[in-house]
Protein backbone atom coordinates (compact mmCIF):
# COMPACT_ATOMS: atom_id res chain seq x y z
CA UNK A 1 0.00 0.00 0.00
CA UNK A 2 1.46 3.38 -0.90
CA UNK A 3 2.17 5.71 1.94
CA UNK A 4 0.08 8.85 2.36
CA UNK A 5 3.14 11.10 2.79
CA UNK A 6 6.42 10.94 0.92
CA UNK A 7 9.76 10.65 2.67
CA UNK A 8 10.57 14.28 1.81
CA UNK A 9 7.38 15.39 3.52
CA UNK A 10 8.35 13.29 6.54
CA UNK A 11 11.76 14.97 6.75
CA UNK A 12 10.26 18.43 6.30
CA UNK A 13 7.44 18.29 8.82
CA UNK A 14 8.66 15.58 11.11
CA UNK A 15 6.90 12.52 12.41
CA UNK A 16 5.16 14.56 15.12
CA UNK A 17 2.81 16.14 12.56
CA UNK A 18 1.83 12.73 11.21
CA UNK A 19 1.12 11.43 14.70
CA UNK A 20 -0.91 14.53 15.57
CA UNK A 21 -3.04 14.18 12.44
CA UNK A 22 -4.15 10.81 13.79
CA UNK A 23 -4.90 12.37 17.19
CA UNK A 24 -7.08 15.04 15.55
CA UNK A 25 -9.11 12.29 13.87
CA UNK A 26 -9.55 10.51 17.20
CA UNK A 27 -10.82 13.72 18.84
CA UNK A 28 -13.23 14.30 15.94
CA UNK A 29 -14.56 10.76 16.30
CA UNK A 30 -15.05 11.22 20.06
CA UNK A 31 -16.85 14.54 19.51
CA UNK A 32 -19.19 13.09 16.87
CA UNK A 33 -19.83 10.05 19.05
CA UNK A 34 -20.85 12.32 21.95
CA UNK A 35 -23.31 14.10 19.64
CA UNK A 36 -24.65 10.74 18.51
CA UNK A 37 -25.20 9.68 22.14
CA UNK A 38 -27.06 12.92 22.92
CA UNK A 39 -29.28 12.32 19.90
CA UNK A 40 -29.92 8.77 21.07
CA UNK A 41 -30.96 10.10 24.49
CA UNK A 42 -33.28 12.63 22.85
CA UNK A 43 -34.89 9.94 20.69
CA UNK A 44 -35.45 7.80 23.76
CA UNK A 45 -37.04 10.70 25.62
CA UNK A 46 -39.31 11.45 22.66
CA UNK A 47 -40.36 7.82 22.51
CA UNK A 48 -41.25 7.41 26.18
CA UNK A 49 -42.25 10.72 27.70
CA UNK A 50 -44.87 12.35 25.48
CA UNK A 51 -47.83 11.76 23.24
CA UNK A 52 -47.38 12.17 19.47
CA UNK A 53 -49.75 15.13 19.29
CA UNK A 54 -47.63 17.34 21.56
CA UNK A 55 -45.03 19.81 20.37
CA UNK A 56 -41.52 19.78 21.77
CA UNK A 57 -38.98 22.55 22.21
CA UNK A 58 -35.86 22.06 20.11
CA UNK A 59 -32.67 24.05 20.66
CA UNK A 60 -31.14 25.60 17.52
CA UNK A 61 -28.07 27.58 18.54
CA UNK A 62 -29.35 30.19 21.00
CA UNK A 63 -33.06 29.67 20.35
CA UNK A 64 -35.70 27.17 21.35
CA UNK A 65 -38.34 26.49 18.73
CA UNK A 66 -41.48 24.39 19.14
CA UNK A 67 -41.78 21.57 16.61
CA UNK A 68 -44.20 18.68 16.24
CA UNK A 69 -42.84 15.57 17.92
CA UNK A 70 -42.89 13.53 14.71
CA UNK A 71 -40.95 16.17 12.77
CA UNK A 72 -38.40 16.43 15.59
CA UNK A 73 -37.90 12.66 15.66
CA UNK A 74 -37.42 12.69 11.88
CA UNK A 75 -34.77 15.45 12.08
CA UNK A 76 -32.86 13.67 14.83
CA UNK A 77 -32.92 10.36 12.93
CA UNK A 78 -31.54 12.06 9.81
CA UNK A 79 -28.86 13.66 11.95
CA UNK A 80 -28.03 10.22 13.41
CA UNK A 81 -27.60 8.76 9.94
CA UNK A 82 -25.28 11.62 8.96
CA UNK A 83 -23.25 11.24 12.17
CA UNK A 84 -22.91 7.48 11.62
CA UNK A 85 -21.63 8.09 8.09
CA UNK A 86 -19.11 10.72 9.24
CA UNK A 87 -17.84 8.53 12.10
CA UNK A 88 -17.37 5.54 9.80
CA UNK A 89 -15.53 7.71 7.25
CA UNK A 90 -13.21 9.08 9.95
CA UNK A 91 -12.53 5.58 11.28
CA UNK A 92 -11.57 4.38 7.80
CA UNK A 93 -9.31 7.41 7.38
CA UNK A 94 -7.73 6.76 10.78
CA UNK A 95 -6.93 3.17 9.81
CA UNK A 96 -5.21 4.43 6.67
CA UNK A 97 -3.15 6.96 8.63
CA UNK A 98 -2.14 4.39 11.25
CA UNK A 99 -1.00 2.01 8.51
CA UNK A 100 0.89 4.86 6.84
CA UNK A 101 2.57 5.78 10.12
CA UNK A 102 3.59 2.15 10.71
CA UNK A 103 4.98 1.98 7.17
CA UNK A 104 7.06 5.13 7.67
CA UNK A 105 8.40 3.82 10.98
CA UNK A 106 9.34 0.54 9.33
CA UNK A 107 6.88 -1.46 11.43
CA UNK A 108 4.82 -4.23 9.86
CA UNK A 109 1.18 -3.58 9.06
CA UNK A 110 -1.09 -4.40 11.98
CA UNK A 111 -2.71 -7.80 11.59
CA UNK A 112 -6.48 -7.84 11.92
CA UNK A 113 -6.67 -4.05 12.02
CA UNK A 114 -8.64 -3.77 8.80
CA UNK A 115 -11.32 -6.28 9.78
CA UNK A 116 -14.95 -5.27 9.36
CA UNK A 117 -17.90 -6.51 11.45
CA UNK A 118 -20.30 -9.16 10.21
CA UNK A 119 -23.51 -7.96 8.61
CA UNK A 120 -26.90 -8.91 10.05
CA UNK A 121 -27.39 -11.45 7.24
CA UNK A 122 -24.02 -13.07 7.96
CA UNK A 123 -24.83 -13.33 11.67
CA UNK A 124 -28.20 -14.94 10.89
CA UNK A 125 -26.48 -17.45 8.59
CA UNK A 126 -23.92 -18.36 11.27
CA UNK A 127 -26.63 -18.70 13.93
CA UNK A 128 -28.67 -20.97 11.70
CA UNK A 129 -25.59 -23.17 11.09
CA UNK A 130 -24.82 -23.35 14.81
CA UNK A 131 -28.38 -24.41 15.67
CA UNK A 132 -28.15 -27.50 13.44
Amino acid sequence: MPCCLGYGMLQHHGLYVVQNSGCVLVFQIVDLDMKRNRNREALSALKHEMSDSEKVKVCFGDMFIKFPKSKTREMIQKDQEQLDKEINDLRRELKTKVNCLNEMQGNPELRGYSLSPLSADEIKAINSLLKR
